[in-house]
């Protein structure tokens, strides 16, 4: 989500979407998907680096592996990608919380700005974005022939990821059993959704029209999940958001304010801005879900926009992750 106000957003959004898209040089590719290396990290856990066929490039993956004969769990991480604030192992207590369930956790490192798709363009600062390619069809099949996993899965995301754990769903369908998406604004096929998204990825110098084309463009509504929604049918689904309201992690002792009063301010004027708007988003999408028939776990909490409510999030969509994965 972006910290820009509306009027900055919208004038950005206006001038960059008459930009055309600007591509980096392609890279020539150096092989098929492959597991490169398996760093043992302590206990069940592990770092693994895959190399990308399609984006020509080794991915670095944490992973928690209870043993052969379980199913998998994908974490992805915010609009940083887990390169600046941190990934889901540094801000909750995902470590602890799967160390004695009988799952594979796989968080991937990277992606930052990326909403884990396939970019119509290569970016001059993201480079080749073909994060869809790469967990759907590259990533499962090594994980599942390396680690002996079942071939059940489950996606989650938050943020900006929260709208890609739905679209990879809707596009890759029979792959995940369960998604979960928290505090997402899941619109991208509407002028201020797709502001949004241009004043996301502008924040770490990339151009959305790279990645979806320009707003005319059809893949804007090929990625609303809004729009595709039946085709999560018979997915389990857990959706969650803040109001912007205060809420029990928005005081001075909390993790991530740590005592400091501006944190808390951030905390309260950004954070809560932007879960105020991820709140206006989620309603309309769990109202739509319940309109189509499709089943989903939906809670809607006091709170703002921030990782102590995520790690919430991941402990109380777990049992809807479970009953789905089959644990």
């Amino acid at each position: 989500m972006n910290r820009l106000p509306r009027c900055l957003v919208y004038l950005f959004t206006l001038c960059i979407t008459l930009l055309p898209a600007v591509s980096a040089a392609p890279a020539e590719a150096e092989g098929p998907a492959r597991i490169l290396e398996v760093r043992p990290l302590g206990g069940r856990q592990s770092e693994v680096v895959v190399h990308s066929a399609a984006m020509d490039k080794p991915i670095t993956l944490w992973i928690s592996h209870p043993g052969p004969g379980a199913p998998t769990l994908y974490l992805l991480n915010a609009v940083d990608g887990g390169e600046d604030g941190g990934p889901w192992m540094r801000r909750t207590d995902v470590e602890e919380f799967f160390a004695d369930k009988p799952v594979n956790v796989v968080v991937p490192m990277g992606g930052r700005a990326s909403y884990y798709t396939d970019w119509l363009t290569d970016d001059p600062v993201l480079g080749r974005s073909k994060w869809e390619s790469f967990l759907t069809r590259e990533l499962p099949p090594l994980l599942d022939a390396r680690f002996g996993t079942t071939g059940r899965n489950a996606v989650a995301g938050l943020s900006m990821s929260a709208t890609s754990a739905l679209n990879l769903a809707i596009r890759a369908p029979g792959l995940y059993r369960a998604v979960g998406a928290y505090s997402g604004c899941t619109r991208t096929n509407d002028p201020v959704a797709r502001a949004m998204v241009y004043s996301q990825l502008a924040l770490f110098g990339a151009n959305a029209t790279n990645m979806w084309g320009a707003p005319d463009n059809p893949a804007w509504s090929e990625h609303d999940p809004m729009l595709h929604l039946d085709r999560l049918r018979g997915t389990a689904l857990y959706v969650s958001a803040g109001n912007g309201i205060p809420g029990q992690y928005d005081v001075l002792n909390s993790r991530g304010i740590d005592g400091d009063p501006l944190r808390l301010a951030d905390r309260m004027l950004v954070g809560g801005a932007m879960e105020t708007v991820v709140g206006n988003c989620t309603g309309p999408l769990a109202a739509a879900l319940a309109g189509a028939g499709i089943p989903a776990t939906v809670h809607f909490h006091p709170g703002t926009h921030a990782w102590a409510y995520w790690e919430d999030d991941l402990h109380r969509s777990w049992p809807v992750f479970a009953g789905a994965l089959g644990v």
